[in-house]
């Protein structure tokens, strides 16, 4: 179940790193093409599919904190959360790939498939992805090798944007022969079967090293110690509107690219259209900024860090608003600033969770690591969801119509989409930063004095808690 004595290695980082392949497939994919499926090409409004993206995520308020719960109490043979990534990944992978297998459908029937398979794949994806980002929690007690593993998952992050970017996009092209929609059909099949494999090679590279406590206690108590923790909170605000500006500005890319920029698809650079290489541009980016995160965060105070990567961010995306619609290079290379910001504050977020999670262990007794991600994993999702919802309300407010010459108000609502919301999103996550106190000197406190008490007593007698940070 657990495995305190082999030292963590390359092999296992690279292996546990991989299983984030999967969610990033989806959500990178789902980000790109998911509106524009339903909206363009199934003929459901902008308003209703921004609608069913922001209601399917009252569900998961629900069901991620119960995943987290379950899992923090779940005891077998491979430990508390790898068998979810054995068990889940099936239904992870034939949920996703139902979502864009829908017959040919009036717009009414599209959006009822849209609800039923995407709220499927929503649950899916988080018996699969609380779990093995609760994992990262037990993974190793020391906070380098955690942020060292969050690393590593947010390359792989990176490398799935890559390949959305790069073979996705062509592969919507080159399978779909002339038929987007059966390109991206066919396409979610294969990333679907993917993320099934990359979650089995998670499960068998992974080893959970920090020993279960002997009882959890109750669920509701954890919930209680986890709201009056500010530095959760301050997490959880930051790691809710990041995703907002990245998903609210992927959604509306292709409508901004084809209906703002004039693009007609074409290969620009040897395959790559102009939305491959905004993709690639992001992931080169991401890649760098979570390398560079992770040297950094060694030094310096990672509250700090994520301030100065949002505000790259910003910049970057105005930059790139600024530039003239045809500056095709001048606009990949601003973009690999925004994956630059992107990336540190991804792998910074997930870092913190982990370290908020050995802060209540060490201040409460209660080891909540799972409720602690979940929690955390929610506000990620939700963020994912109300930015992928945003461009639907915009482009319904002001007078979108599928391929049809968009009217001025029409474009400038792709326009708030795609530039002006997701910079004015990241400004109260660096705000919020004031709030979290866990600085190095403190996370080093706690693994000692965790280490020791770990040692000395396996039965876990904790005292009383100090004052949440």
């Amino acid at each position: 179940m657990r495995d305190p004595v082999r030292p963590v290695g390359r092999l296992e980082k690279i292996g546990y790193g991989m299983g984030d392949l999967a969610s990033s497939f989806y959500l990178n994919f789902f980000n790109l093409y998911l509106l524009f499926f339903f909206v363009e090409l199934g003929g459901v409004a902008p308003a209703a599919m921004g609608l069913m993206l922001f209601l399917t995520k009252l569900i998961d308020a629900v069901t991620d904190p119960m995943m987290g719960a379950l899992a923090d109490r779940t005891r077998s043979r491979w430990g508390r959360y790898r068998p979810y990534l054995l068990w889940g990944a099936i239904p992870f992978g034939l949920t996703g790939a139902a979502i864009f297998a829908a017959p040919d459908l009036s717009p009414g029937s599209m959006l009822i498939w849209a609800y039923v398979t995407y709220t499927a794949t929503m649950l899916a994806f988080t018996a699969a992805s609380v779990p093995y980002s609760a994992l990262m929690g037990v993974i190793s007690p020391s906070a380098d090798e955690r942020s060292s593993f969050a690393a590593y998952r947010m390359v792989f992050s990176a490398a799935a944007v890559i390949l959305i970017g790069v073979v996705g996009t062509t592969l919507v092209r080159e399978l779909g022969a002339g038929d987007e929609r059966r390109g991206i059909m066919l396409t979610m099949f294969v990333l679907a079967g993917l993320g099934v494999a990359t979650y089995w090679i998670a499960f068998a590279a992974s080893r959970e090293r920090i020993p279960p406590a002997p009882t959890n206690g109750r669920i509701i108590d954890d919930l209680k110690v986890l709201v009056r923790t500010p530095a959760w909170i301050a997490v959880a605000v930051a790691a809710l509107l990041a995703p907002v500006a990245l998903s609210a500005r992927a959604g509306s890319a292709l409508f901004w690219f084809r209906y703002v920029a004039g693009d007609d698809g074409a290969p620009v650079f040897f395959f790559l259209d102009r939305i491959g290489l905004f993709y690639s541009a992001l992931a080169i980016g991401q890649l760098i900024g979570v390398i560079g995160a992770n040297y950094l965060a060694r030094r310096f105070d990672k509250p700090v860090l994520l301030i100065v990567a949002g505000g790259l961010k910003i910049a970057a995306m105005l930059v790139f608003y600024m530039l003239p619609f045809d500056a095709v290079w001048m606009q990949t290379f601003v973009q690999l600033f925004v994956g630059v910001g992107f990336g540190m504050m991804m792998v910074l977020a997930y870092s913190m969770f982990t370290d908020i999670a050995e802060y209540l262990e060490w201040s409460s007794g209660r080891q909540m690591t799972g409720l602690v991600i979940s929690a955390s994993i929610f506000a990620i999702k939700a963020g994912v969801a109300f930015g992928a919802a945003l461009p639907g309300f915009l482009l319904a407010l002001t007078g979108f119509e599928a391929g049809a010459i968009q009217s001025a108000e029409a474009r400038m609502g792709i326009e708030l989409a795609f530039a002006l919301v997701p910079a004015a999103a990241i400004v109260p996550a660096g705000v919020a930063m004031y709030f979290y106190r866990l600085d190095r000197a403190t996370i080093a406190q706690v693994e000692t004095e965790l280490a020791e008490r770990r040692l000395v007593s396996p039965s876990n007698p904790f005292p009383s808690a100090p004052e949440a940070l």
